[in-house]
Formats: structure tokens, C-alpha cells, sequence
């Protein structure tokens, strides 16, 4: 018996000389060490919104970053390391990371809503007031406001803006087709928005194209579309002839291990981690982030 708890006691004075077991020598975050940076694989619509959002669309990533391939990745990542900062959608987080407040602010849909927690922007589409007065466009229009549609916004991870909404109204005999084109950060999305009208609408054909936000200004500006999608705030000056429509709000929370001391990031120092060109600024470890 004294051998085989001889064997036990080292055993575990191995694990815990490893770090393996914080609970045998304290948390193994040491803020002095150099951060985990945690992204998503290029062409991911959470990498290409996050990275627009925080100013630095169409970077590079910086050395020795972490590349994930999908949301499960990402938190499996972020759970098992320490040191590890990353991103994802709101929709997407579980218990198993800690989400940092960004300049003092909770990533809620609350706050996403008001728009207080910056890491987050509205997905828009842009029409011709004169689009709603074909009745497919309409009915369409109609079902992007409806609870069904609400349902698949929240259920993708997207943040809904819509309160006390009613089940759509299937209109019958409805033929016709719809374009829509634009952003490709709400193209995800409108895909599955239009796969469920059509199901509803079985006489309807919606086309689902990307290009890109200034795409879906011109096309809609121009009559190419009958909706275009930008994934900004609606600039008037961009389609003179257009209003919008607000679909959903993409929310992105920052994550870190549950063993991180920290609670708050700033929108700079973020900026700072995840800049390649960010030179003397850049923040490697987490002794260089404002508590």
C-alpha cells in the first residue's frame, strides 16, 4: 500500500511540476508571458467582420498566430490555454471561456442592440422604395420582419433588433424572382433567410449573390438588384435613390481562459494585439495591456 501511494504522490508531483493541474500550483497565467493570439482562417465572415470592425480590414495576420478553423476551434483553443485571446460570435460562446467586457462594456444583445459594445455593426439591405411595390418583393420584405425570420437570425449566431413579431403569412399563388446581392458578410445569412421563404413561397426563386458591400449599393442604386446588402450603416450618399433596411446585428465577443485575471480590454489595445503593422504600439504580452 506505502508503494502504491509512493507511486500516486509522485506521480502527482510530476503533473503538477508540469502545470498540468493549476489546481496543485496555482493558475498557470502569468501576464508576463507573451499572448496566444487566436484568429479564424481567412474567407470566415467572423475574421473579415472582427478584423473590419477594429480597423483593420485586410491585414495580415501577425507571427505566431493561432489559426482556427471553425467556432468549436476557437473555443477549444481559448479553454486550453491560458494565455490565449480570440474571437467569435456572441451566439456561438459558452461557459467554458470568459468573455471580456471592451472598454467597460459586456458584450450583450442588450448592448449590441443599443450599441454600445463596439464590436458589433449592422447588416443592411439597401432597396428602391419603388422594389416593395412588387408584390414578391413585398411578401419578401414582409417575411425578413416576421418571427420566422427572427428565429433563424438568433439561431446563426446574429443578434435579432426585432421585438413582438408575428409569424409569417404565406401568400398564396405568389410567383416571381428576387436578386439580391452584396455584402459577404450578410450573404451567409440571406442564404438561409431565402432558403426558408422559398420553402414557404414554393413559387418563388431568390438569387443570392456576394460583391461585397459596394456592390450592393451600385446594384440596388442601379436597378441590378432588387435588394443589395451592405454590412455598415446605411450612407445615403452611396444610393441617393435607396432607404434600408436593418436584417440583424452581428455581435462579436472577445474571449480569453477563465484563469485570465483580466475582465476589461480596451478597443486599442485589442487593435495593437491582433496589428501586424501596429510597430512599437503592438502588444505582446499581457503586462502590456491597460488594466
Amino acid at each position: 500500500m506505502k508503494k502504491i501511494f509512493a507511486l500516486i504522490l509522485t506521480f502527482t508531483i510530476i503533473i503538477c511540476s508540469l502545470g498540468a493541474l493549476t489546481s496543485c500550483g496555482g493558475s498557470r497565467f502569468d501576464e508576463n508571458k507573451n499572448i496566444s493570439v487566436v484568429t479564424r482562417e481567412d474567407g470566415s465572415g467572423t475574421k473579415s467582420a472582427f478584423m473590419e470592425i477594429i480597423g483593420l480590414k485586410g491585414k495580415t495576420d501577425v507571427s505566431g498566430v493561432i489559426v482556427a478553423s471553425n467556432t468549436a476551434s476557437v473555443l477549444v483553443e481559448v479553454k486550453g490555454n491560458p494565455l490565449a485571446i480570440g474571437y467569435d460570435s456572441l451566439g456561438y460562446i459558452t461557459n467554458d471561456v470568459k468573455m471580456l467586457k471592451v472598454d467597460g462594456v459586456e458584450a450583450t444583445i442588450e448592448n449590441i442592440k443599443n450599441g454600445s459594445y463596439k464590436i458589433s455593426r449592422p447588416l443592411n439591405i439597401v432597396y428602391q422604395e419603388s422594389t416593395i411595390n412588387d408584390e414578391v418583393n413585398k411578401a419578401f420584405y414582409a417575411f425578413l420582419q416576421s418571427s420566422d425570420a427572427q428565429a433563424i437570425i438568433t439561431d446563426n449566431g446574429y443578434v435579432s433588433t426585432k421585438d413582438d413579431t408575428k409569424a409569417y403569412t404565406i401568400v398564396p399563388g405568389l410567383t416571381g424572382k428576387i436578386d439580391i446581392s452584396g455584402s459577404t458578410s450578410l450573404l451567409p445569412l440571406m442564404e438561409k433567410l431565402a432558403t426558408k421563404f422559398e420553402s414557404l413561397q414554393g413559387g418563388v426563386k431568390i438569387t443570392v449573390a456576394g460583391g461585397g458591400s459596394g456592390t450592393g449599393y451600385n446594384n440596388a442604386k442601379n436597378g441590378v438588384s432588387d435588394f443589395g446588402m451592405i454590412s455598415e450603416g446605411f450612407n445615403p450618399s452611396k444610393a441617393d435613390n435607396c432607404t434600408y433596411y436593418e436584417v440583424a446585428k452581428d455581435g462579436i465577443a472577445v474571449i480569453v481562459n477563465k484563469e485570465n485575471t483580466f475582465d476589461n480590454i480596451s478597443l486599442e489595445d485589442l487593435k495593437n494585439i491582433y496589428n501586424v503593422d501596429a510597430g512599437d504600439s503592438a502588444i505582446k504580452t499581457w503586462a502590456g495591456v491597460t488594466k
